[in-house]
């Protein structure tokens, strides 16, 4: 049996590098942005910095069990049927897997204590789901790096 994401990413010894790992790739995928999205993506993004500068490191760390949790179900599926390529998993049920982790975002943001982080959240969930979903394929490749590495 395939080791589950919490066992792979969730580690003392491994969790702050998957913490930095998906901060480099939040940084690169709003760098990317473009259009009238990316640049309510980029505002949103640049107030979290600016209102909070640690928040969205500490956020990453508290909500990256929340996030294996939310894949599993998706790491399961893809060890079951012998895939080899995790973000194209990902990528091929992008509706489905965004909406998990929205759920989870939006369940976040009602216990949020930060108005100005809740309202620039808010501000972007519409068009979250696009995003989350362009970023799939760099989402399966972080996975697939630190399963290549899990040693059980």
């Amino acid at each position: 049996m395939a080791a589950t994401l919490a066992e792979i990413l969730l580690p003392p010894a491994v969790q702050p590098q998957v913490v930095s790992d998906c901060l480099k790739l939040i940084n690169d995928e709003v760098a990317e942005k473009s259009g009238v999205s990316g640049a309510a993506i980029k505002l949103a993004y640049r107030t979290a910095k600016t209102f909070a500068p640690t928040y969205l490191h500490t956020t990453m760390e508290a909500v990256l069990p929340d996030i294996a949790e939310k894949l599993q179900p998706f790491w399961a599926d893809f060890n079951a049927a012998g895939g080899s390529d995790f973000g194209d998993y990902l990528t091929k049920r992008g509706e489905e897997v965004s909406e998990a982790l929205l759920e989870m975002a939006d369940h976040r943001a009602t216990l949020s204590e930060r108005p100005v982080i809740v309202k620039a959240y808010q501000a972007v969930r519409s068009s979250a789901a696009k995003h989350i979903e362009a970023a799939l394929p760099q989402v399966g490749q972080l996975v697939m790096r630190y399963a290549a590495s899990y040693t059980g």
